[in-house]
């Protein structure tokens, strides 16, 4: 299968981001899912459900025939459909959903619209396919200080590289009331955004980088991209950005969490 034309996928296999971002992904989803209020028999769709950590959640709460997702990446999808076989998953982007109008009671985008090439047609799309009175669900990491992972590695990157493509500065809809105000002007009712908390747990300072050397998402990308010289600095600066931790540790991570309802 080749990759969805023009869209903005991640590279490496399921596995790899499952180490990297899955153990944040897997705790996010429910609470996420309960935000979206998913509850048995309802239809969903998991917009850029990736290796499947909320597609996951979602057919816990309502069965594998009563979800289906889309994906841009071909390894993520193969990695989800090996995971949950019987879901309808799709090769597609965000802005362009294969799936039919009024065809899902939910739609949610967990981690994924900051990615979006054209965030309010892929809203656009998200709403035409719910049912008139179903809900539209975005989240994105709070890049601001909320997701310590990620800020402690990029306040440590800055400090060895000022132009380092900190997530903070080149993505959106990590700060409050982004996301609300892109769903508002997507047509969206009742809008509420809240922050959604979780926490993930190292062994040690070493699997933390370990993940990072993956090359999975801007984070991982950018370390496998500097210099051998250049990486080794930058781990140090990280290791005392996030106090120099001996043995397991836990980081917490913040999701801004945005729901609305489609008009009637």
């Amino acid at each position: 299968m080749n990759p969805v034309p023009g869209a903005r996928t991640f590279t490496g296999d399921g596995d790899a981001y499952d180490r990297f971002m899955g153990r944040y992904s897997r705790s996010l989803a429910s609470p996420f899912a309960d935000a979206a209020g998913v509850t048995r028999g309802q239809r969903a769709l998991d917009v850029g459900c990736g290796p499947g950590a909320l597609t996951e959640e979602l057919v816990h709460r309502l069965g594998a025939e009563h979800v289906v997702g889309c994906d841009p990446s071909p390894t993520f999808l193969t990695a989800c459909r090996e995971r949950l076989p019987g879901v309808d998953l799709r090769a597609a982007r965000a802005e362009a959903l294969p799936f039919a109008s009024g065809s899902v009671d939910v739609a949610l985008a967990q981690l994924v619209l900051h990615f979006v090439s054209d965030p309010p047609t892929a809203v656009g799309e998200m709403v035409r396919t719910v049912t008139p009175g179903g809900r539209v669900a975005a989240c994105v990491w709070d890049f601001a200080g909320g997701m310590e992972m990620l800020r402690g590695f990029w306040d440590a990157a800055r400090t060895l590289d000022a132009s380092a493509p900190d997530e903070l500065r080149v993505m959106r809809f990590g700060r409050a009331g982004e996301l609300a105000e892109l769903l508002s002007s997507g047509g969206l009712r009742d809008v509420v955004e809240e922050p959604l908390t979780v926490h993930a747990s190292y062994t040690d300072f070493d699997e933390l980088w370990s993940t990072l050397l993956l090359g999975v998402g801007p984070a991982g990308s950018y370390v496998v991209a500097r210099p051998e010289d250049d990486r080794e600095r930058l781990r140090r600066a990280y290791l005392e950005r996030l106090g120099r931790p001996h043995g397991s540790f836990t980081l917490r991570a913040v999701a801004r969490a945005a729901v609305g309802t489609v008009p009637r």
